[in-house]
């Protein structure tokens, strides 16, 4: 049940200089914890207004001490809050989605590629070029062919493949993991 917890001595003035007479009142709320808000009074007479919730405390006693620390320019913003209705913003029906799905990955999942294949490229080079270099200079050249026909970075047949150096390898890796990933993104 809601109560006042707190009349407070001054009056406040509206933007228009009409006094009002505060009230800092709570309630308990439903799922525990209180609820305070500010409740005034023209003293000329009329409707009294409220302002929206100002505060949530964990019980009675500290809704009332919030209320003991309000200060006459917060009274006054209260009471401005209350005299002014809230904004009426349009909600635009949901629109039905274009895909059924996200776009497929630029890379091959792990489950689609060759267990042969020690690392993906695509991965790899997200997180840097030179790291991707880095991790191919350390693998032998049969690693290497592997990982291009995993990724089907090529059309180089398989014995072709096997005659480049690793450098050359490593080159034709970077090269068309970085035009794959870059033909994709949007510009």
């Amino acid at each position: 049940m809601a109560e006042t917890l707190l009349v407070f001595q001054s009056p406040v003035m509206a933007p228009d200089d009409t006094p009002h007479e505060a009230r800092a009142c709570g309630s308990e709320m439903s799922g525990g914890g209180w609820q305070g808000w500010l409740e005034f009074f023209p003293l000329a007479g009329g409707p009294p207004v409220r302002s929206p919730r100002e505060t949530t405390q964990p019980n009675r006693a500290d809704t009332e001490y919030w209320a003991t620390g309000l200060t006459p320019v917060f009274l006054e913003g209260a009471l401005v809050r209350a005299l002014t209705p809230p904004p009426n913003v349009p909600v635009a029906p949901p629109q039905p989605s274009v895909f059924a799905g996200p776009a497929p990955s630029v890379f091959k999942r792990a489950a689609e590629v060759s267990r042969a294949s020690v690392l993906n490229p695509f991965s790899v080079y997200e997180k840097g070029e030179s790291l991707l270099r880095r991790q191919l200079g350390a693998l032998s050249a049969w690693h290497l062919v592997n990982i291009v026909r995993a990724y089907e970075l090529t059309d180089e047949p398989v014995d072709r493949l096997n005659r480049l150096s690793a450098a050359s390898l490593i080159g034709l890796i970077v090269r068309a993991t970085r035009d794959r990933l870059f033909q994709r993104r949007p510009a």
